[in-house]
């Protein structure tokens, strides 16, 4: 079974070794000694969310406190290429469900997209709140799921900076029930090309409505590929995730342990 993870400060990591002790307290240390209930001698990493992950046992962990004596600093580079979910704001708690698997699913990062037809919309301090919020969820999916990098949630993207960022992708892939190519075809002929490839790789999913067709002319004249993810229709806290994992696999993100 894999080590618990806590947070500790980005780079707070980065000139120690083995042996040395680091102290984590507030919510995260509470999180261990209260919540987690860690004795000394158990295993435990700690990460930055940037890269850096610390291995090593508890010597401390009591109220808000947790003293960890470290046994290795290891750095896990980042992939060549990002895996990025574009998601439309969904009502209720659809958007954030995808968000929270996409990360547990290898999600380098996740962009709200405010589309024409999302019902909901994010405006003023509404919006601000609701960003947190997303990123409070990416952020406990990344721990849960013992990740060193704790993805980006950018800043919510309309259509015209979205249009700028299909451009500028690698490769940008719009799950539509009417595509012809599977997403497997799509991803299989990009990783046939250049390698290693590098860049950005976005999947588009579109709110309850679905996309425009105003939309997709936008997307897909500024690169975007329409691609059918299943032979039914999913739904937009399902979609991505399920790409994401299509993805893992057919772009080497989970290669078979030897």
């Amino acid at each position: 079974m894999s080590n618990p993870v806590f947070f500790v400060d980005p780079g707070s990591l980065e000139a120690l070794g083995e042996g040395d002790v680091v102290t984590v307290r507030g919510t995260e240390g509470r999180h261990a000694a209260t919540v987690k209930r860690l004795a000394p001698g158990e295993p435990v990493d700690l990460v930055d969310g940037c890269g850096v992950r610390g291995r090593g046992r508890v010597a401390r962990a009591e109220g808000d406190l947790l003293a960890v004596v470290l046994n290795s600093v290891e750095r896990e580079p980042r992939p060549p290429y990002r895996l990025v979910l574009v998601q439309a704001l969904a009502k209720g708690d659809r958007d954030e469900l995808a968000a929270e698997a996409a990360t547990e699913l290898g999600a380098d990062a996740v962009i709200p997209w405010q589309a024409e037809r999302s019902i909901v919309r994010w405006k003023g301090e509404r919006g601000a709140k609701s960003l947190a919020k997303w990123r409070a969820v990416v952020s406990a999916a990344a721990k849960q799921s013992r990740r060193a990098w704790v993805p980006e949630v950018e800043e919510a993207h309309d259509d015209a900076a979205l249009t700028a960022r299909i451009a500028a992708a690698s490769l940008a892939v719009v799950l539509h029930e009417e595509a012809v190519e599977s997403l497997s075809s799509v991803l299989d002929h990009f990783s046939a090309g250049e390698s290693p490839f590098e860049g950005e790789v976005l999947f588009l999913v579109g709110p309850e409505g679905g996309i425009s067709a105003a939309e997709l002319d936008r997307f897909v004249s500024a690169g975007a590929k329409l691609a059918l993810l299943a032979p039914h229709v999913l739904r937009s806290s399902t979609a991505g995730p399920a790409a994401l994992a299509i993805a893992g696999d057919r772009l080497g993100r989970w290669p078979a342990k030897n």
